[in-house]
């Protein structure tokens, strides 16, 4: 295997170099945990921090205090880790990040991150609904850890970098463990000191230390594959380099033979007047035209020799295209595999979490993991931890029966909890299924109906029901509890899964079970969209949010209600017109226009745009600053051109764009009318 150090968003490890504290083996207790407080940084740890602050940038520590009483408490850490990101690069967590992803509840946790926002959006970033309790947001600067080298609160926790070393030389009898109260634990010096020899490597040329890096281990056959993909780029650079010179020597040709047409044809017009004067003194027509033909016949053909090889060089230049095209979709494939980690980083943390549900709901479970070696990006994954925590959550406690009931229902006492994960093409299926009793389809209607989601006398479809279960704070439970009742999960789902540009979709049979299926792309960094025009702007829509497109007449589109809608096979569709959520000027002469169908959520609506440009892979690039919120853009790409295209989101725009539709529409109709 090779190390392969890449530049992220990560974390920094608790420190070796300081003596380790084994808890003295008692049942722990969560509730008699004291709030975690963070050591003050030596010098050493701050200039290593602050090595990682750009231009602008600020060193910020933010301090937040999570609320036991929320169910979902022991991933409280995790979910303000995930919203502080947006903001800057996160060095730095205190308790440790990997202590922060086991299910444990953690009162108080201190980020460390580099950002050029202020300590007003950090904290308001950083405040959570029914997470958190309180935020604070302060800059590291050197004045403020003067003196303080030593001092630390009674409870404090380590909070030195760690040196990065291959998991491999970790001994196994001393792993690296999670922040524990000062009062339960014992050093171990002899340990530290041994750890504390080992030195720290940097990235070769990256200017960072490991609290901004991580290592992936690699199999090296990934790495001699690029070694093998870039040896061709190689070659293939040398077929366009000799194309290069061939087609300067084309050019060169064409110019001499240019010349050489222009004399010949300027010395025929010379010579016409003379053959006038031969055709009036008597010489016949036809002894003039074979004079002209033997003078200037080989006219014709003066460019064939340059049009064979010329068609040649196309050929040639054709094929070295298309191998390159080849290449490069192997050098992409190749590289995005490098950054491929196996799902069973997330599933194998499952086991741990259903035993406790076992326990705390007093039920018999049995979970079934499959698929567990699919790859995806590392980006991805760790993304994914909070959507399938909630969706287990909600399957153990909402449908999985006690043993009673299902003893009752015929069923056996052991309920079955199924993780299951498969590609397919570029995208991956993640699959959350029991065998319990499925989704009371009226029990939620009427739970909407209560809360006012929904008209008493709305007719819902199934499958309009099961997206109910998605609003936020709705809960069919009876009565709160650790695991349920507040209503705080499966929003938390949707929401996460659309950031990631996917997809959450839910079957149920009363009786039988629920399965929710997340579908992913396999990667964040590269997208397949489908490219339109509005105007002069050019736009891309994933591909994967595209139903259908359509060539329709203005006279197809309808308005009702102020909504403009199209009629698709006897099912009315709302339609939004692009020019106007963006403001871009359009001509308004043609009688056609181009419908984009596009759904997310089991919501579809259509698009309207002036002309479709074609399929293409699209490199998302983040949109920074000012740009950052702005509704219904998910990002930007370059196009082959040079030219810069907005990546549409269409998640945002299904809920932003008919309430703009409206407000527009409404702005343009003259007072009086």
């Amino acid at each position: 295997h090779a190390f392969i150090p890449i530049k992220e968003k990560k974390k920094a490890k608790v420190s070796n170099s300081v003596p380790k504290q084994t808890p003295v083996p008692a049942a722990p207790v969560v509730q008699s945990k004291p709030a975690q407080a963070v050591a003050s940084l030596t010098e050493d740890e701050y200039n290593e921090l602050k090595r990682n602050c750009g231009s602008g940038q600020h060193l910020w520590s933010v301090t937040v205090q999570f609320d036991e009483s929320n169910p979902m408490n022991s991933v409280g850490g995790i979910q303000v880790f995930a919203a502080l990101k947006a903001c800057g690069s996160i060095l730095k967590t205190v308790p440790d990040f990997d202590a922060l992803y086991e299910d444990e509840f953690y009162p108080t946790v201190v980020y460390y991150l580099v950002s050029d926002s202020d300590a007003a959006a950090l904290e308001d970033v950083a405040f959570l609904n029914d997470v958190t309790l309180s935020t604070d947001a302060r800059e590291v600067t050197e004045a403020s850890i003067e003196g303080s080298s030593s001092s630390s609160y009674s409870s404090s926790v380590s909070s030195a970098p760690v040196a990065e070393v291959p998991a491999a030389e970790v001994p196994a009898a001393e792993p690296v463990s999670a922040p524990v109260v000062a009062s339960q634990t014992v050093s171990k010096p002899a340990a530290s000191e041994k750890s504390a020899e080992k030195p720290k490597p940097q990235t070769a040329g990256s200017g960072h230390s490991n609290a901004a890096g991580s290592i992936l281990r690699v199999d090296s056959k990934r790495i001699d594959s690029l070694l093998n993909l870039v040896s061709e780029t190689v070659i293939t650079k040398a077929a366009f380099n000799q194309q290069a010179n061939q087609l300067a020597e084309q050019q060169l040709q064409f110019q001499n033979l240019d010349v050489s047409f222009k004399e010949r044809i300027h010395r025929m017009f010379e010579q016409l007047p003379q053959y006038l004067e031969e055709i009036h003194s008597g010489k016949s027509v036809k002894s003039i035209q074979a004079e002209i033909t033997q003078e200037f016949g080989d006219i014709y053909t003066i460019f064939d020799s340059y049009e064979a090889a010329f068609k040649s060089l196309v050929l040639k230049f054709r094929s070295s295209t298309q191998n390159l095209g080849r290449i490069t979709s192997e050098l992409q494939e190749g590289v995005m595999k490098i950054r491929m980690v196996p799902i069973s980083q997330i599933f194998s943390r499952f086991p741990r979490v259903v035993r406790d549900l076992q326990r705390d709901l007093n039920k018999k479970i049995n979970l079934v993991i499959e698929g567990e070696d699919t790859e995806l990006d590392k980006s991805v994954v760790e993304d994914l931890l909070d959507p399938i925590m909630h969706c287990v959550r909600n399957s153990a406690d909402h449908g999985i029966e006690s043993p009673e009931v299902r003893i009752a229902a015929g069923k056996p006492e052991t309920g079955t909890l199924k993780l299951k994960a498969a590609n397919e093409g570029n995208m991956i299926n993640i699959d959350i299924s029991d065998d319990g009793a499925g989704i009371d389809v009226e029990k939620v209607k009427a739970k909407a109906v209560s809360r006012g989601l929904i008209h008493p006398d709305k007719i819902l479809t199934d499958q309009e029901a099961y997206q109910l279960i998605f609003q936020p704070g709705f809960s069919t439970a009876e009565k709160i509890s650790n695991v349920s009742g507040r209503g705080v999960g499966l929003d938390v789902v949707k929401t996460m899964i659309d950031k990631l540009n996917g997809s959450v979709a839910v079957s149920s049979q009363k009786g039988v079970g629920s399965t929710f299926s997340i579908r992913l792309p396999l990667t964040l960094a590269i997208i397949q969209g489908l490219l339109v025009r509005v105007g002069q702007e050019v736009y891309s829509i994933p591909i994967v949010s595209v139903i259908e497109s359509r060539r329709v007449h203005l006279s197809e589109i309808n308005t009702i209600d102020n909504y403009e809608v199209l009629n698709v096979r006897n099912e009315v569709i709302s339609v939004l017109r692009l020019s106007r959520l963006f403001n871009i000027p359009v001509s308004e002469s043609g009688e056609y226009c181009y419908i984009v169908i596009v759904g997310s959520q089991n919501k579809k609506i259509g698009i309207m745009v002036d002309a479709l440009i074609g399929e293409e892979d699209v490199v998302i690039k983040p949109l920074r600053d000012q740009f950052t919120n702005s509704p219904g853009i998910a990002g930007a790409s370059i196009l082959g051109d040079g030219s810069v295209s907005l990546i549409i989101d269409v998640s945002q725009l299904l809920d932003l764009g008919v309430r703009q539709e409206i407000d527009a529409q409404q702005a343009a109709v003259p007072e009086g009318v």
